[in-house]
């Protein structure tokens, strides 16, 4: 399955990547006024029919498909969780910051990852207890996050977006560490960042799905990092009606004292 979903999510990059080089898409607003594009809603539609073409006994959950009750999920044992573009805002700002995400979860936790960064061609995937591997020009790469020297002491890499304010993260982080910023678009890109080393951490503030970090969750996890909330708590996944996440931390060695790092949880518990 692992190897199916990743040509299934290159041959969305391929679509999404057409209409991005032709500018031929139409943009709407969502009833969140969050943007969505043709191109969003034709990679859905690729995705969702080869997926049940796969495994036509497993559901698709989609960001851009229906959404149904909590009851009715928590009835599957297993489904896909997808986001045909992740980073939509860079699509339409053209930065080519934006990936197609497809993820496996079983028992409520997610099993299987693939990431595809069309724009970079660049393929991540992951399944878990198997390791995290990046497949490019280059070939295939095993993934891990960088291995911080002085992790009490050293600089430390944060990702950061380029669409979100950069006082809403900064001001949730000890003034007293040294650290250096590396601009990146969609959640799952700057995830891929920290499995690959090139980042060490990215906190995200603000409304997401759980179609942003499940497939994430498993790649940076086989990678050696984490994903948690604000606070420090595992990610959940089927378990709430709205499929919200909270505000959350992608971590990498986990030898450095990220709570020391990350101190909001500390003076504000209740934010």
């Amino acid at each position: 399955m692992l190897e199916g979903a990743a040509k299934i999510a290159q041959q969305a990059g391929d679509l999404i990547m057409e209409q991005y080089e032709e500018q031929a898409y139409a943009t709407y607003e969502k009833s969140d006024a969050s943007p969505v594009t043709s191109a969003d809603l034709a990679a859905h539609r690729l995705i969702t029919a080869k997926l049940n073409a796969l495994t036509p006994d497993i559901p698709v959950l989609s960001e851009e498909g229906a959404h149904l009750s909590i009851e009715e999920r928590q009835q599957w044992p297993r489904y896909w969780l997808i986001d045909p573009i992740d980073g939509t805002q860079e699509f339409i700002a053209r930065s080519g910051d934006f990936t197609v995400v497809i993820a496996l979860v079983v028992g409520q936790q997610p099993t299987l990852g693939v990431i595809y960064w069309p724009a970079g061609d660049k393929l991540y995937l992951a399944q878990r207890g198997a390791g995290a591997f990046r497949r490019d020009v280059n070939g295939e790469q095993q993934l891990q996050v960088r291995k911080v020297s002085k992790p009490l002491d050293d600089p430390i890499i944060l990702a950061i977006s380029r669409r979100q304010p950069r006082e809403r993260v900064l001001a949730r982080m000890n003034p007293d560490r040294e650290l250096s910023t590396l601009p990146a678009g969609s959640c799952s890109l700057k995830a891929c960042l920290i499995a690959e080393g090139a980042a060490d951490c990215f906190l995200r503030v603000g409304p997401t799905g759980e179609w942003d970090t499940a497939a994430a969750d498993v790649i940076v996890g086989e990678a050696g990092g984490s994903i948690v909330s604000e606070h420090f708590k595992p990610l959940t996944y089927n378990q709430e009606a709205n499929l919200g996440n909270p505000n959350f931390l992608i971590l990498g060695d986990p030898a450095v004292p990220w709570q020391q790092v990350f101190i909001r949880h500390q003076t504000h518990p209740e934010a």
